[in-house]
C-alpha cells in the first residue's frame, strides 16, 4: 500500500494531508529540469541559491524561509527560534514551532524523516544515513520536541521517506556491530544474503526507533521505494558517486 501522491515535481504525504496548517514534501530527479546534480549547501559553484529559489516558487514561498543543515553524518539536532543568520553546521536534524520556516534535509540514499506533533504543533526533518541511524537521531529529535515544547511522542506523526532499500543496502561488519548494539528488535532489520553478507534495512530500523520512543505504529508510515532501484525517480549515492544530485524532503508550519 502507497502513502504518497506524486506528481512531476513533489511526492506528499496523505498522512499529513488532512492537517491544512502544515506543508511537508520530498522532491524527486525531475524537480529540476535541466540540473542533473542539484544540491542546497555548498559553494556557489553548485547553483546552490537558485536551486533554493526554484524550489521557494513551487512551495509559494521564499528562499529566506528554507532553512538548510550543513549534514555530516551526526546524531546532532538544532531548535530553529527563529530563521538563522548562518548556515548550521554539523547537523543532521531541525525541530521548530514557528511558522513559516521551512525545515530541509537532503538526501541521496539515506533515509529522510519528517515529523509532525498533531497536539503541539510542532515539526521535525531529520538525516538519517547508517550513521545517524545507529546513533538514533531520530530519537534525539523527539526527544527534543519533548524538551523544549513538551510534545508527547503518541502525538506524533512519521513519515520515512525513500531512501536506499534493504534488498539493495549491503553494508559490512561495522554497520552490523553498531546496529547490533543499538537498534532495538535489530534482528528485524539485518538480513543475511546467499553469500553471507548483511542487508541493513533502514526504513525497519528507523521504524523501530520510533516505537522504542513512544510512537504509536499506525502513526509512522514508510513510504517504501527504493532510491538504488528507482534511477528514473532518484538519486542514488550508491549508484551514481557521491558528487550526484540530492532529494529535498522539508517540512513546514503554515500560519
Amino acid at each position: 500500500m502507497r502513502f504518497y501522491n506524486m506528481d512531476k515535481h513533489l511526492i506528499s504525504y496523505p498522512i499529513f494531508d488532512s492537517f491544512k496548517e502544515i506543508k511537508a514534501f520530498t522532491t524527486l530527479r525531475q524537480t529540476f529540469p535541466g540540473n542533473e546534480m542539484p544540491r542546497f549547501t555548498g559553494n556557489r559553484g553548485q547553483g546552490t541559491q537558485e536551486n533554493r529559489e526554484n524550489l521557494a516558487g513551487m512551495l509559494g514561498i521564499t528562499a529566506k524561509q528554507l532553512v538548510f543543515p550543513r549534514q555530516t553524518h551526526t546524531d546532532c539536532v538544532a531548535r530553529i527560534l527563529r530563521l538563522p543568520e548562518k548556515e548550521l553546521q554539523e547537523t543532521d536534524a531541525l525541530v521548530t514551532n514557528q511558522p513559516e520556516i521551512c525545515l530541509c534535509v537532503q538526501t541521496a540514499d539515506c533515509v529522510p524523516v519528517l515529523l509532525f506533533d498533531t497536539k503541539r504543533k510542532t515539526i521535525a526533518a531529520i538525516h538519517a544515513g547508517w550513521r545517524g541511524t545507529v546513533q538514533k537521531i531520530v530519537e534525539k529529535a523527539v526527544r527534543k520536541l519533548t524538551a523544549s515544547y513538551k510534545t508527547s511522542p503518541s502525538d506524533i506523526l512519521a513519515v520515512i521517506g525513500p531512501s536506499i532499500g534493504p534488498e539493495v543496502y549491503e553494508v559490512g561488519t561495522e554497520v552490523v556491530e553498531a546496529a547490533l548494539e543499538n537498534i532495538p528488535n535489530a534482528s528485524s532489520s539485518l538480513k543475511k544474503n546467499v553469500w553471507g553478507k548483511f542487508h541493513f534495512n533502514l526504513w525497519e530500523a528507523n521504524r523501530q526507533i520510533l516505537l522504542d520512543t513512544g510512537l504509536s505504529s499506525p502513526n509512522i508510515q514508510i513510504f517504501g521505494e527504493c532510491t538504488f532501484h528507482e534511477k528514473e525517480k532518484y538519486f542514488s549515492a550508491r549508484r551514481e558517486g557521491i558528487e550526484t544530485g540530492r532529494l529535498v524532503s522539508g517540512i513546514m508550519l503554515k500560519k
